[in-house]
């Protein structure tokens, strides 16, 4: 069970060492050029500063093929994940695949609370200027040969300098996800602009520092136990380098075609040891299962990623 923050901050005994809390907070960099525009001034709408909040279920101009089945409604998740079918409230990162009916797309999945800091932002679109220049950022995510994507429709989500549960400092994330499609083909894109935590203190993370405990998972699952993708670097402190690596060579963007899936990855890492709770009811893996592996050799590696100089 989480521990309110406010009962977190009154047991701390320096108010000086609390930071800007309840504000947007500030990243200490530049965002990532990755990032595509949001914001209200862009139409976009926004979910409520709450902890473990969601969108109400969107329903999309378009479908949008995930791993062989059509979604037509989705859920921003305020805990960083993109979700078909159901809300995703948990705030315990889990390694992929996981058990059950669970498909979604996880940026930065991780304890958020924009009750202290942030907004999360979401919005369709069937912009002409975003879609041309999708079209342009996702030509490298195709084989040579192939047919250069030319989406006519993208939904795009934002997580805007959002804070972490239980936060003792104004460190925040910024980070995106943006589905795209032409009505057949599809593809996801991750950006990421500032991270600067990783973990929420109901994960065992420092109050002061958002690090260390559980960290952040990225990727996605299909919610067939089999069509899956962990970023390299999920739930270690390397999760925090994302907007340094790539897939395709950019700073910070990871692309993936997610119609249909040739290949899975190995073996997620081992999950923990938490308690199964009614707030982390996906902790079900069996720490000895281990997942179907097609035996053609996967197309996404962790030797295939990209390490982008800042």
């Amino acid at each position: 069970m989480k521990v309110s923050p406010i009962v977190v901050l009154l047991l701390l005994s320096h108010a000086e060492e609390w930071g800007p809390l309840r504000t947007s907070g500030a990243p200490v960099g530049p965002l990532g050029r990755v990032l595509y525009p949001f914001g209200p001034g862009v139409g976009d709408e926004a979910t409520h500063h709450e902890d473990d909040g969601t969108s109400p279920e969107i329903f999309l101009q378009e479908n949008f093929s995930f791993f062989g089945r059509a979604y037509r409604s989705l859920y921003v998740n305020n805990n960083g994940v993109v979700s078909f079918g159901t809300m995703v409230p948990e705030f315990t990162p889990q390694p992929f695949p996981l058990p059950g009916h669970h498909p979604f797309v996880a940026p930065y999945w991780a304890d958020v609370d924009t009750r202290l800091g942030g907004n999360v932002f979401y919005r369709q679109s069937q912009d002409a200027q975003l879609l041309a220049r999708l079209a342009q950022d996702l030509a490298p995510a195709v084989p040579p040969g192939d047919l250069p994507p030319q989406p006519t429709w993208a939904f795009v989500a934002t997580w805007d300098r959002v804070a972490y549960f239980g936060a003792a400092s104004d460190k925040v994330n910024t980070f995106q996800a943006v589905l795209a499609s032409d009505g057949v083909t599809c593809f996801v894109l991750l950006n990421y602009g500032d991270l600067q935590w990783t973990t929420g203190i109901a994960n065992q993370g420092d109050p002061h520092t958002g690090l260390g405990g559980i960290p952040a998972q990225a990727g996605f699952n299909s919610g067939d136990d089999v069509h899956y993708y962990n970023v390299p670097g999920s739930r270690t402190p390397a999760v925090q380098s994302l907007s340094h690596r790539s897939n395709l060579g950019v700073p910070g963007r990871w692309a993936f075609r997610v119609d249909h899936f040739e290949t899975t990855e190995g073996s997620p890492e081992t999950p923990g040891t938490l308690p199964k709770t009614p707030e982390a009811p996906w902790n079900l893996l069996p720490p000895h299962k281990t997942p179907s592996v097609s035996p053609k050799p996967p197309r996404i590696t962790e030797e295939q990623v990209y390490v982008c100089g800042s």
